[in-house]
């Protein structure tokens, strides 16, 4: 296919007065139809970066689904969405109706499967058979092994009291018990993939409920500490039980939380912002440097978090790390939603989001290709907008970066088994009255994906054994919840989770396809070992997506701790490759298996990468460009990061 795009070799004025065309406004008074009939008679497209919000840049409409739930029904349904709502967070968002519909599909061919049964019992008798063989063993042989190992990370049994019995045959039959009731649960024919998966983690988490570790008899570990405390660690338990009690209702953040405060300890790296709108303020952070690369950097973070998980404190921040080298950055800070944000969409997101950003970089240095880089849902935003940017030959882009970002949910992270449509509609009733999702909702249940590290070892060690887990920035951070419009949640999840539009080229913007594989500039894709929201194998299948120049990094870690992943950080490992156009597909197993494994943190590997594709190093910018519409507003980290 021939290719609209200038040579970003050409002249500086004549692609400067390309961008100046492109973004010039309407007239005034004109609508959004007079302008699409000058569109049609000049034959030149509408450029997706706004400034303001003229009428051309309203967001469409939204797809029926979505207008229908933003819409206040009356009488019968009314009372349906509040009976919805109230149930919705009693369960932490997961629709009962679409948990029953995997129960029973399971059971009724799990009943149809006589052979199945069988097996299932001539399991239940060999584990029957082994955990007896190893009790009567060990009573004449203390070193015979366990019947039965926890898995590598599943660490509740691995303390020395846990391997004298009593308590090593509790925790070995608990063990056998779940293993049981995995296979249960899978492998049972006729089960659809996402039923059971549903299914198996739902009974994962009801036995991680009843581990032994979790109660005070059957716990060794609990029992030696409260001879050794005299019973008082149950009473710094209890406290520490009424402190988090009284700080939850209060709706204060977690204890420890104060000694993170932003401004304070954590966001600070000096920067200007240059601009505010109703979704977005801009911050560009100040050079140290003597002279910079030509091409700045725009972050774009998920919008279900605050900025600042990658300006943490001065030894871990991303963006102090990339000022050091050179980089001139900036960063958008999203609002966090209330009520009367509920009709904030995916494209508002897009125009008042991440478009305003690169016009305000572009009236700051005109001329200048930007580097942009989206983290999680940020990522999601951005690839939608470079894939508009790409159709419509814009040339805004020199390249992409991808940090955890899911794009293809085909073979979905652990939550995504419960996004049908009953979950959906559920979510969407639980959002009805707010106008929003609740950041409190969204970390409860990614807490449930690794319930046994975040919920249940938290409660023993601060409720049982009395003892204030220490806090960090990273888990500061986490605390400080942000919330979702009711609009682009629904959107998120009916478009992108539920039907995969974007990897399947169905997703629109301005009425048009935007398509990932029309992205042409390289890409750089970040994902991580032991992330649960964004598998890495789910992640790779932007290879699928995409064939343009592609580096895709491999880091250990996880979702978030696998990001904020400074030079220094013990433990730290990644393996990377490029894909060049042209070369043939390699699956994530067979790349993973081949490419080395190098030691220490990615973050110096991105930024060569960045560095390569960057030009000259010429002075530092102004901050701000006030000339043109964007003064200095105000110091960083600004004020939207501060609202709660």
């Amino acid at each position: 296919m021939t290719r609209k795009k200038a040579s970003r070799g050409g002249p500086p004025a004549t692609r400067e007065a390309k961008r100046s065309a492109r973004t010039a406004k309407p007239a005034s008074g004109r609508g959004k139809h007079a302008v699409s009939a000058a569109r049609k008679q000049t034959g030149r497209r509408e450029s997706v970066l706004p400034e303001g919000i003229p009428p051309a840049a309203l967001p469409q409409e939204p797809p029926s689904e979505i207008a229908e739930a933003l819409a206040f029904p009356a009488s019968a349904r009314t009372i349906d969405r509040f009976v919805s709502a109230v149930l919705g967070r009693m369960s932490l968002g997961i629709s009962p109706a679409g948990l029953m519909t995997a129960y029973f599909e399971w059971l009724s061919h799990l009943v149809a499967s006589p052979g199945k049964q069988i097996e299932l019992m001539q399991k239940a008798a060999r584990k029957a058979s082994r955990f007896v063989v190893q009790a009567a063993r060990v009573t004449t042989d203390p070193d015979t092994p366990p019947c039965i190992e926890p898995l590598p990370q599943d660490h509740r049994f691995s303390g020395e009291q846990w391997q004298q019995p009593p308590f090593s045959w509790i925790y070995q039959w608990f063990l056998l018990n779940q293993q049981w009731w995995h296979n249960a649960t899978t492998g049972v024919r006729g089960v659809t993939p996402r039923n059971e998966k549903a299914l198996a983690f739902i009974t994962r988490q009801l036995l991680d409920t009843a581990s032994p570790s979790n109660y005070i008899l059957t716990n060794p570990e609990v029992l030696q500490a409260t001879l050794a405390a005299g019973g008082y660690n149950f009473v710094r338990g209890s406290l520490n039980f009424i402190e988090d009690w009284e700080r939850a209702i209060a709706g204060r953040k977690a204890v420890g939380t104060e000694d993170y405060v932003v401004g304070r300890d954590v966001a600070l790296t000096p920067g200007k912002v240059i601009l505010r709108n109703r979704l977005i303020e801009l911050i560009q952070y100040s050079p140290v440097t003597a002279a910079v690369f030509a091409e700045p950097v725009l972050i774009v973070p998920a919008c279900i978090m605050k900025y600042y998980i990658l300006d943490l404190s001065p030894h871990n921040s991303l963006v102090k790390y990339l000022v050091g080298q050179g980089h001139t950055v900036f960063m958008i800070s999203w609002k966090n939603p209330v009520a009367e944000d509920r009709d904030l969409g995916m494209d508002d997101y897009r125009r008042l989001g991440i478009g305003a950003a690169l016009r305000a970089i572009e009236a700051v240095l005109p001329g200048r290709t930007i580097h942009a880089a989206g983290y999680c849902l940020g990522g999601i935003l951005l690839t939608t907008l470079a894939a508009a940017l790409a159709r419509d030959d814009e040339d805004t882009l020199r390249t992409l970066t991808l940090f955890t970002t899911e794009l293809d949910y085909t073979e979905p992270g652990e939550f995504m088994p419960f996004i049908n449509e009953s979950q959906v509609a559920y979510i969407e009733d639980l959002m009805w009255d707010q106008g929003y999702l609740d950041g409190k909702q969204f970390a409860g249940f990614f807490q449930l994906l690794r319930s046994n590290d975040l919920i249940w070892s938290r409660m023993l060690r601060e409720y049982l054994l009395g003892e204030r887990q220490g806090m960090t920035d990273l888990m500061a951070w986490n605390a400080d919840a942000t919330r979702v419009p009711f609009a682009l949640q629904s959107e998120l999840l009916r478009s992108l989770f539920l039907r995969n539009d974007l990897a399947e080229g169905r997703y629109a913007v301005d009425g048009k396809p935007a398509v990932i594989s029309d992205i042409r500039v390289p890409i750089f894709c970040v994902a991580t070992t032991r992330d649960h929201v964004a598998p890495w194998r789910s992640v790779y299948k932007l290879n699928l997506l995409t064939d343009t120049e592609l580096t895709f990094l491999l880091g250990s870690g996880g979702h978030n701790a696998g990001v904020v992943s400074e030079p220094g950080h013990k433990g730290r490992h990644y393996q990377v490759a490029t894909r060049h156009e042209g070369d043939h597909y390699m699956d994530p197993d067979t790349w993973q298996s081949m490419v080395a494994v190098q030691e220490g943190s990615w973050w110096p590997e991105w930024q060569r990468w960045l560095a390569g594709h960057s030009g000259r190093k010429v002075s530092p910018p102004t901050m701000g460009a006030p000339e043109k519409g964007y003064p200095v507003i105000g110091s960083a980290p600004g004020s939207y990061v501060l609202r709660d």
